[in-house]
């Protein structure tokens, strides 16, 4: 009913079924996997009200296995792309600094597991999640920065209202307003730019 697919390897079929709606894949050597490929092989269709939700599990520092869901197949989407290269890191942020790093390579294993078409509607992926995290960050900053240029021009005088004052530097409001402009550009093709 399922397979999965890694780049540079033979499909892969056999899986070792735990439940009655659950299916388990192993995938050995997974160490410079960055995405995998879950599918239906067209045998079997799911029930009509039915999926599968799809899990990728990592083993943490201490070797046990951590799942976390990456997305789900239907009948109506019967293939899906994971990127998993991100989900490793974090499986990996608590190793210990003096562990030996003799044996790095580490098996993964991705889950199916049969749910309803509900369940599996109201379940969020953490690739959706880190999404999301991306969208409420863009909708934060922009706010940010709209309030920013609004109390800066509160106080905004013409030339001729301006006294002087020796010890205070002043900024032209269109400085202020191009930068505001660039920076919105730039979030709208990379929200992560700032990180580089």
């Amino acid at each position: 009913m399922f397979g999965i697919l890694v780049a540079g390897r033979l499909v892969q079929t056999e899986f070792i079924q735990t439940s009655e709606t659950q299916f388990l894949f192993n995938i050995p050597d997974a160490d410079s996997i960055n995405h995998i490929v879950v599918f239906m092989t067209g045998q079997v269709p799911f029930p009509d009200t039915m999926g599968g939700a799809v899990y990728f599990s990592w083993p943490s520092a201490d070797g046990t296995p951590g799942w976390q869901l990456i997305g789900h197949i239907t009948n109506s989407k019967p293939s899906a792309i994971f990127k998993i290269s991100n989900l490793k890191k974090d499986a990996e942020v608590g190793a210990h600094p003096f562990e030996s790093h003799a044996a790095l390579s580490h098996g993964a294993q991705i889950g199916v597991s049969v749910e309803t078409l509900g369940e599996i509607a109201q379940q969020t992926p953490v690739t959706e999640s880190t999404t999301k995290m991306v969208t409420s960050f863009v909708e934060f900053t922009t706010k940010m920065l709209e309030n920013c240029y609004n109390y800066v021009s509160s106080f905004g005088v013409t030339q001729a209202q301006m006294t002087q004052q020796p010890n205070e530097t002043f900024v032209p409001l269109s400085a202020l307003h191009k930068w505001y402009e660039s920076f919105q550009r730039k979030m709208e093709m990379n929200p992560n730019f700032w990180r580089s």
